[in-house]
């Protein structure tokens, strides 16, 4: 397969995933795989494409953005609380990710914990949908105002239950929106939520993983994350347009049950191979 392919492929994978409940990084450790590459050799790329999906947040959401900072500097009460909701679940992952992070290096590499993981994720989404009441969307429909109505305890809980996704095939968004929705929080604001928490959580991610391997980056290799990382963000401003709405009238069942069947047909490839 030329490479121009795979890294198109990929970026379309990082797109179509990232933002949903069933793990960028595990598909794109497996999509790896199952396209016949070695997943430790395309897992510094997989990383390094991360900032189209950032940036399709930031593009999507920019009147958010906007109208925080400018709250910020006016000292709004909303704004400030937004701010510190974020920074709050923000904080466990970057303790656990400067702790950790050679048996996070190491995890990115193993395709059978992805397949374990999306099971396991995929039954746990299932079962938060059927026993836990789901809470109506407040009136209010400015994402900034939903975020900052999260209480301080249910922010640093969802810090903490996003700290699972250090293992491939968990999902990110599908552990802060799953786990927002089992605190209380209403479908609508745990998806906008784990949107906003994306951002300094992916760019940190990012970051800290070329600061580390910046010397594994060969010049041919940029033009690749280039293409790579636009991708992604084209694919994920669609995504994340459509989630929304799509969760808001058939809940997350769906990709409980998606998870169990990709990660069960992952289990038979990987042992038939």
């Amino acid at each position: 397969m030329p490479i121009l392919l795979l890294v198109i492929i990929l970026g379309v994978v990082e797109g179509l995933t990232e933002y949903l409940p069933v793990s960028s990084t595990g598909h794109l450790i497996l999509a790896t795989e199952l396209l016949g590459f070695q997943a430790d050799k395309w897992a510094l790329f997989n990383v390094a494409i991360q900032p189209g999906a950032i940036l399709a947040i930031v593009v999507l959401y920019w009147r958010t953005f906007r109208d925080v900072l400018v709250g910020l500097f006016q000292r709004e009460k909303s704004a400030l609380r937004f701010a510190r909701n974020l920074l709050i679940a923000f904080a466990p992952a970057v303790v656990l990710g400067l702790a950790l992070g050679d048996i996070i290096d190491a995890l990115l590499e193993n395709a059978t914990v992805v397949a374990w993981a999306l099971i396991i994720g995929g039954i746990a989404i299932i079962v938060i949908e059927r026993l836990v009441k789901v809470a109506q969307a407040p009136e209010v429909d400015r994402p900034e105002q939903m975020v900052a109505a999260v209480s301080l305890k249910q922010s640093v809980m969802i810090g903490l239950i996003q700290c699972l996704a250090i293992v491939p095939g968990v999902s990110r968004s599908g552990a802060t929106i799953m786990g927002a929705v089992a605190l209380g929080i209403d479908r609508k604001t745990a998806a906008d939520f784990s949107f906003f928490l994306a951002v300094p959580t992916l760019a940190g991610a990012t970051a800290l993983q070329l600061f580390k391997h910046h010397d594994q980056i060969q010049p041919g290799m940029i033009g690749n994350i280039l293409i790579g990382a636009a991708v992604s963000f084209v694919v994920a401003i669609v995504v994340v347009k459509l989630f929304v709405a799509f969760v808001q009238r058939h809940g997350f069942t769906p990709f409980g049950w998606y998870r169990i069947i990709a990660g069960a047909a992952a289990l038979v490839w990987l042992g038939a191979r």
